[in-house]
């Protein structure tokens, strides 16, 4: 079993302790936060040990999960990877590019893996069809959320839209031609609806929408190539996979049937998969396991981290510029 810590122990940081409790992939050491108080509390409530001391903790450890403030990204994974410890921290990997790309020079430089906790990766939609999507030409995607004041320290791009950013450049096996976008700032000092168009160099365009002042929830997102429509609902796990093929000489008295100007028919039929239940914060942590264990590729690892985060800057920096 991998030895555990935890850097934060807020809202989401909880979450994690509990899950790497659980997992019989890790063996919990402990945590540490700056809050003393509320560490101790926790300590005192929950039975996981506190570390007053990050260095102990660290070294005490063989990976450290860092479910800190953004803003303190950067100089937390920075302590971990030049200790030589593997590190999993959570999304956005940091606040510039330039500090991320600091990170991937330090994982090479010790040897060790990182990843970026991108959670919907590991939702079972998306999951279930991930290797469905094949050269997609045109996506669109929606994520829209009830306000709270929780997450509006940073952008609502980076705070809501970089999930969909990272799933989009998941499955576009293509460079980024060109970015465009606008934003509203209604409630926060940074936009808090934005909608951004990404181009591809092999023809792909991506049109994403986030708002976290919306009056009910959406996470879908919409894939449409060649011979398929696929659809994710990121937030009730649903899919729904629509696919053409030719139409046979004799259709059933069921069978849906396209002809076109040309006179070709193409039958449309549904090819949904199944979807297993999974916890997926669970998930993307012991599938870190494996790369650790196993010395292989996390399946988000810091470089898919840092290039969500460039395009979600290049996207930031498009309001600076209306």
């Amino acid at each position: 079993m991998l030895k555990a810590g935890v850097m934060g122990a807020g809202h989401l940081g909880k979450i994690h302790l509990k899950l790497l409790q659980q997992s019989d992939r890790y063996d919990l050491i402990g945590f540490y936060d700056t809050d003393s108080v509320h560490g101790k509390q926790l300590e005192q409530e929950l039975g996981y040990k506190f570390y007053d001391n990050l260095d102990e903790l660290i070294e005490a450890c063989d990976m450290i999960d860092v479910v800190t403030p953004t803003t303190y990204h950067h100089d937390s994974g920075k302590k971990v990877l030049e200790a030589g410890k593997h590190l999993f921290i959570e999304k956005p990997i940091t606040v510039t590019v330039a500090q991320a790309q600091e990170l991937i020079t330090l994982s090479r430089k010790h040897n060790v893996k990182g990843q970026v906790g991108h959670v919907e990766r590991f939702n079972d939609a998306f999951r279930s069809v991930h290797d469905r999507i094949d050269n997609p030409m045109f996506i669109e995607s929606h994520r829209l959320a009830e306000f709270n004041p929780r997450g509006t320290d940073v952008s609502v791009v980076l705070d809501l839209m970089i999930h969909d950013i990272d799933a989009i450049l998941s499955v576009v096996k293509s460079e980024v031609k060109s970015v465009s976008a606008s934003g509203v700032s209604v409630i926060s000092e940074t936009p808090d609806i934005a909608n951004a168009r990404i181009e591809f160099e092999n023809g792909c365009v991506a049109n994403l929408t986030a708002s976290r002042i919306s009056l009910k929830k959406m996470r879908k997102a919409r894939f449409f190539q060649r011979d398929a429509y696929i659809s994710v609902d990121f937030l009730t796990k649903a899919v729904e996979v629509v696919r053409m093929k030719d139409a046979p000489e004799t259709p059933g008295d069921f069978d849906m049937i396209l002809q076109n100007a040309e006179g070709i028919k193409k039958q449309i039929y549904f090819d949904n998969p199944d979807i297993a239940a999974t916890n997926a914060i669970l998930m993307e942590l012991e599938t870190f396991a494996d790369a650790i264990e196993n010395d292989t590729r996390p399946i988000v690892n810091l470089e898919d981290g840092t290039r969500a985060l460039d395009v979600a800057m290049q996207i930031i920096e498009n309001f600076k510029q209306l």
